[in-house]
C-alpha cells in the first residue's frame, strides 16, 4: 500500500481565470495532475516595494510529489507572472478511494 505522503497540494494564484484553466487544462492533459479547484480571491501583498491589491484566482491543484519538478517547470513556463506563487504540502491522510483515483488519474515516469 502506497504512504498517503506521496501525494501533495500545489497551490498557485492566477491574474484571472481564463490564464488559471490555460494551466490546469495543460497539467491535467499531460497526466502531470489529477484535478485542481479554482476560486476567485482577494489578495494583499508587496510586490516591488509597494502594497498592491487584486483580485486574483487561486487553485489547490491534486498530484503526487514525483510530479513537482515537472508541474514546477510548467506552470514558470506558462504563467504570466514574473514570480508565480507555487508551494506545495503533503497530504498527510485521505479517503483511499480519492488517493487511489489521483493514482489512476497521473503518470510519474520520468522524462
Amino acid at each position: 500500500m502506497k504512504s498517503d505522503k506521496t501525494f501533495i497540494i500545489i497551490y498557485t494564484t492566477f491574474p484571472n481565470l481564463n490564464s488559471a484553466k490555460k494551466i490546469i487544462n495543460l497539467l491535467i492533459h499531460k497526466k502531470i495532475i489529477a484535478c485542481a479547484n479554482i476560486f476567485k480571491i482577494s489578495s494583499i501583498y508587496r510586490w516591488k516595494g509597494k502594497i498592491e491589491h487584486s483580485a486574483e484566482y487561486g487553485a489547490f491543484i491534486k498530484t503526487k510529489k514525483a510530479n513537482y519538478k515537472k508541474l514546477e517547470k510548467l506552470i514558470k513556463q506558462h504563467h504570466p507572472y514574473e514570480v508565480p506563487e507555487i508551494i506545495s504540502w503533503s497530504i498527510e491522510k485521505g479517503y483511499k478511494p480519492y488517493l487511489d483515483w489521483i493514482e489512476e488519474c497521473v503518470q510519474t515516469k520520468r522524462g
